[in-house]
C-alpha cells in the first residue's frame, strides 16, 4: 500500500498511452498539485512532455503539433472548460483522464462537443488525492467542518478523495468509525454509498482478511497538533510550514536568491528520505558527516565544523561544493534556520513543559513551569498561548484549575485578544465534553505499569515522550481489542481476524507526528500495512486557523474554560 507509487503509476500510464511524440500536460489547480508531489518537471520532460498548462488559462496558444494529455478533476467547471476546448481544439489529439468517477451525462456532453473528433481516449484514473509520503495522503482541505458538522461541499470532496484512494489501492474495505463523532459517522455512510453504487469498480479479488477503513475525528485529540516537534519533517512543518513539499525560506535573514523556496521530497532527495524521521540532533550530525566526507577528498582545505554557523560558512565559501551538492546546501540552510528559531524562541525549555502537560499529571509542577515561561520575554505569543491551551485541555476539570489566573497573565504579557480567545475555542473544539476517548487518564493496569516502568528507566528523550492518541487506537485495533461500542462497524459484518491492511483517515487533519507513529508501526508490526490520511496535514498554526474558521470563536478572552496495479476505467 504505497500511495506515492499508485499516483506515479497512473501518471506514467497516461503518458505511455498517448504514444511517442511531443505532448502538453493540461491540468487544473488541484491536479497540478497532485502531479507535482510525485514527479519533478525534469522527470516528466524525459517522457516527451514539453509543456505544462492549466485548463483555466485563457492565453494558451494553438499548438497543433502537440498531443494533449488532460488530467482533471471531474468538476462541472472542468467539464465546461473541456467542452470549450473541444469546440476549438488547440492541440492535435486529446487523451482525457479524470481523477475520479464522472457521470455518463458529462461524458455525453464531451462527445457532443468533439465535432472535430480529436478525442482519442477518455478514462478514469483515481489519483484524486495528494500523496505526501508512501504511507501518508492529504486532501488539502484547510477547513472541513462548521462547528462539529460537515461543510457539505467538503464532505463531498472528502468522500471523493477517500473512494479514489481505495480504488487506487484496489481495496474494498469494511468500515469502522469513531462513535462520538457525527462527521465520522456521516463520512462512513457516504463512502459506503459510493462503494454500493459503484460496486463494479470495487469488485476486487477478495483477500482472506478484508481491508479496514477507520474514520477518526481530530477533536478527539487536540493535544497532538499543539505540540512543538523534534523530528525533521514534523519540525520543518511546525516551524517553517510545508506546502505541497515546498518550504518558503524568503524570511530567513541573509538568504540567497536560489534558496528562497526549496523543495523537500523524499522521492528526489536521498538525504531527506534518510533523515525525515530522525530527531534534530541526529540530523545536524548527519549533515556534518556528509561535509566531512567531502573534506576528506580535499585535504588541503580541511577545516573544523563545530557548529551550524561553521557549516553554513563552509557551504557559502565552496561554490564547487554547492554545485556538487545543492541538496546539502539546502539542508544546511533549513537546519540552520530551525536552529536559529529554537534558540530565538527558547523552544527547548518550552517544549519540555509542553511534553509535561501532555504526558504527566503533576498539576502544581505544570502550573509553576507555565508561569515561569510566561515571564520569559523570549517565549513567543504563539508559544505562550499554546502552553495555556495545553493546560486548559489537560486540567479542564481539575479541582485547583487556575485558568483564569493564566489568562490574566497572558493579557498582562500583551498577548492579543485573538490569541487569548483561542484558548476557550480549543476547549470548545476538543475538550472533555466532546472527546469520546480518555486522552489523559488511561487507568488500565497496562498503562499504569508502562508509566511506572518509564519512570524507573527515566525518559530517553524529554522532548519526544508524547505518543499521539492514534498510537493507542491503532495498537488496540491491531491486537483486536479496539472496542466496538466506541468504534462500531458500519453494517452487520465484523472482522474476526487481526486486520492486515488498514487505512486510517483523520477528519479535521492529521499531523506529521502521527505520520511518524504510522511509519514506526509499519516497520515494527510484521503483516500489517497502514496508510494514514487526513483532510489536511496540520501544524499548530493551521490547526488553530481551522478551529477558528470552523466557528469555535471562544468566549470573552478573559473568561476561563508491494503494490498492486491501481484500478482505472475506460469510458469511450
Amino acid at each position: 500500500m504505497n500511495v506515492v507509487f499508485a499516483v506515479k503509476q497512473y501518471i506514467a500510464k497516461m503518458i505511455e498511452e498517448s504514444g511517442t511524440g511531443m505532448k502538453v500536460l493540461l491540468m487544473d489547480k488541484e491536479t497540478t498539485s497532485i502531479v507535482s508531489m510525485v514527479y519533478t518537471q525534469s522527470e516528466i520532460l524525459q517522457k516527451e512532455v514539453y509543456l505544462f498548462e492549466r485548463i483555466d488559462s485563457a492565453n494558451r496558444e494553438n499548438m497543433k503539433h502537440l498531443k494533449a494529455i488532460c488530467f482533471l478533476r471531474p468538476t462541472k467547471e472542468n467539464v465546461d472548460y473541456l467542452i470549450q476546448e473541444l469546440r476549438r481544439p488547440k492541440y492535435s489529439t486529446y487523451f482525457i483522464y479524470f481523477s475520479n468517477v464522472i457521470s455518463k451525462s458529462n461524458v455525453k456532453s464531451l462527445a457532443e462537443a468533439d465535432e472535430q473528433e480529436v478525442v482519442a481516449e477518455v478514462q478514469e484514473f483515481y489519483g484524486d488525492y495528494i500523496a505526501v509520503n508512501p504511507h501518508v495522503f492529504s486532501l488539502n482541505i484547510s477547513v472541513c467542518c462548521q462547528g462539529h458538522s460537515w461543510d457539505q461541499a467538503q464532505l463531498s470532496r472528502t468522500t471523493q478523495g477517500l473512494t479514489a484512494l481505495l480504488l487506487s489501492l484496489k481495496k474494498c474495505p469494511m468500515i469502522r468509525y469513531q462513535l462520538s463523532s457525527e462527521p465520522a459517522k456521516r463520512l462512513a455512510e457516504c463512502v459506503k454509498q459510493v462503494i454500493t453504487k459503484e460496486y463494479e469498480l470495487f469488485d476486487f479479488r477478495r483477500t482472506e482478511v478484508p481491508p479496514l477503513l477507520l474514520l477518526l475525528d481530530r477533536s478527539d485529540d487536540a493535544i497532538t497538533p499543539l505540540l512543538n516537534q523534534w523530528t525533521y519533517q514534523a519540525m520543518v512543518h511546525e516551524l517553517l510550514g510545508i506546502n505541497n513539499n515546498r518550504i518558503d525560506l524568503s524570511r530567513v535573514p541573509g538568504i540567497s536568491k536560489d534558496l528562497r523556496e526549496v523543495v523537500l521530497s523524499a522521492e528526489n532527495d536521498e538525504f531527506y528520505a534518510n533523515n525525515m524521521y530522525l530527531n534534530f540532533a541526529e540530523i545536524g550530525s548527519n549533515i556534518k558527516n556528509l561535509m566531512e566526507d567531502f573534506q576528506r577528498r580535499k585535504p588541503k582545505e580541511q577545516q573544523k565544523l563545530e557548529s551550524i554557523a561553521d557549516m553554513k560558512a563552509f557551504v557559502e565559501n565552496y561554490p564547487q561544493f554547492k554545485k556538487m551538492s545543492g541538496t546539502v546546501s539546502k539542508h544546511v540552510t533549513v537546519v540552520g534556520e530551525l536552529s536559529r528559531l529554537v534558540s530565538e524562541r527558547n523552544l527547548l525549555e518550552t517544549s519540555e513543559v509542553e511534553q509535561e502537560l501532555a504526558c504527566q499529571n503533576d498539576h502544581s509542577s505544570a502550573l509553576q513551569n507555565i508561569r515561569r515561561l510566561l515571564q520569559n520575554p523570549k517565549v513567543s505569543e504563539l508559544d505562550a498561548t499554546r502552553l495555556v491551551m495545553l493546560y486548559a485541555l489537560h486540567y479542564e476539570r481539575h479541582s485547583s484549575n487556575s485558568l483564569p489566573g493564566l489568562m490574566t497573565e497572558l493579557r498582562n504579557r500583551g498577548v492579543s485578544e485573538k490569541h487569548r480567545k483561542l484558548v476557550s475555542a480549543v476547549v470548545e473544539y476538543g475538550g472533555k465534553r466532546v472527546r469520546g476517548s480518555d486522552l489523559f487518564n488511561s487507568k488500565d493496569a497496562v498503562a499504569i505499569t508502562k508509566q511506572f516502568l518509564k519512570g524507573l528507566k527515566g525518559v530517553e528523550n524529554v522532548y519526544t515522550q508524547h505518543q499521539p492518541l492514534l498510537h493507542e487506537t491503532l495498537d488496540q485495533l491491531i491486537k483486536g481489542k479496539l472496542k466496538d461500542n466506541q468504534y462500531p462497524y458500519l453494517g452487520p459484518s465484523t472482522l474476526r481476524d487481526r486486520p492486515q491492511d488498514i487505512i486510517v483517515f483523520m477528519i479535521g487533519g492529521a499531523t506529521y507526528e502521527e505520520a511518524l507513529t504510522v511509519y514506526n508501526l509499519n516497520r515494527t508490526t510484521p503483516g500489517v500495512r497502514i496508510v494514514l490520511g487526513g483532510t489536511t496535514i496540520h501544524n499548530t498554526k493551521s490547526f488553530l486557523e481551522e478551529v477558528s474558521a470552523s466557528g469555535f470563536r471562544g468566549r470573552g478572552a478573559d473568561s476561563s474554560q508491494g503494490p498492486a496495479r491501481a484500478a482505472s476505467r475506460r469510458l469511450n
